[in-house]
């Protein structure tokens, strides 16, 4: 079965759970300390001029990514508020007790989102600028210099990723990162979705967004050929005004390698990303699995429910 006739999901790991999304609806299923599952939803209602700048090429990329990001965001604040509490604790008076804390969780969380956003966007492209330049008495071109450039944002980046994962609570959502893909990869095998068929699977999946991060690298390389690199402000102005545009070549590469992965030899243009993936997903272990899976049915139950809600709609329209 295609994937256009199985339908394409996302999804992202978030604390002590998945989020799975489809074309209209997303879900989260978190761990409980009790053990047990619970869920959070969210509709995708994108009004209709978003929609037609999906449809876009190169600006497609930059829609998907923001409205991604938006709706990533409220499920892994929904999980760091939910995970660690215990379900039995959940009365009026333990509630306000803990408004602070969870409030302060909440900041955390935001400063955590802006911080990675700063060091992904201005950090990894203007601090390789500075340090490839201090290099420019040794290699004074622009070929070189945008090599060096890249060399020291692949450097900054997989030490970045490294440091993180040795944290516990990262390690763990790079777990969960693992199962998710696991559970795509079943479920486009054709597999039901068990524990065991699922962990028979790949953690890794061309459509991932560490491998976007890792194409936006590759893809500036080859865009900042196009504009000089001198004097130093010129350069570091054209990085800065660049960043979308390379973003939406960047996303368009990722959607071709993904559609080129079972053509011989075009299926190698994706590798470098799944090799980042090494570093961004772990090998999950079985209770994680059974989270991503119940992420992913629950997902498709609402999706079911959703149709058929529609389906007395569509019946009169027909009439």
């Amino acid at each position: 079965m295609s994937e256009q006739t199985k339908g394409i999901y996302g999804g992202q790991a978030v604390v002590e759970g998945v989020m799975f999304g489809g074309r209209k609806e997303t879900v989260t299923a978190i761990r409980r300390k009790d053990g047990s599952i619970e869920y959070f939803y969210l509709t995708k209602n994108p009004p209709a001029w978003v929609q037609t700048l999906k449809r876009i090429p190169f600006i497609r990329g930059i829609v998907a990514l923001v409205e991604s990001s938006a709706i990533g965001s409220k499920h892994l604040t929904f999980a760091t508020d939910r995970y660690d509490e215990d379900p039995q604790d959940e009365v009026e008076n333990v509630k306000i007790e803990k408004k602070e804390s969870k409030l302060a969780m909440w900041l955390g969380v935001a400063v955590v989102g802006v911080l990675s956003f700063i060091f992904a966007k201005f950090v990894m492209t203007l601090i390789p600028v500075f340090i490839a330049n201090l290099f420019r008495p040794l290699v004074s071109g622009d070929m070189g210099q945008i090599m060096l450039e890249t060399l020291f944002k692949l450097i900054l980046l997989l030490g970045y990723i490294f440091a993180v994962s040795q944290t516990p609570i990262i390690k763990r959502v790079f777990q969960y990162h693992g199962a998710e893909h696991k559970v795509i990869n079943c479920y486009e095998a054709d597999l039901e979705l068990t524990v065991a068929n699922v962990q028979s699977r790949s953690r890794l999946h061309y459509r991932c967004g560490s491998s976007f991060i890792l194409f936006t690298v590759i893809v500036g390389m080859f865009i900042y050929m196009l504009v000089p690199t001198d004097p130093l402000w010129v350069r570091v102005v054209n990085r800065i005004l660049l960043i979308p545009v390379v973003l939406g070549v960047a996303f368009e590469v990722l959607q071709l390698t993904n559609k080129c992965r079972n053509i011989p030899i075009l299926k190698y243009l994706g590798v470098p990303g799944l090799w980042l993936q090494l570093l961004t997903t772990k090998e999950p272990q079985d209770d994680q699995v059974e989270v991503a899976i119940a992420s992913f049915q629950e997902l498709h139950r609402v999706e079911q429910t959703s149709k058929e809600a529609a389906l007395p709609e569509n019946l009169e329209l027909l009439e």
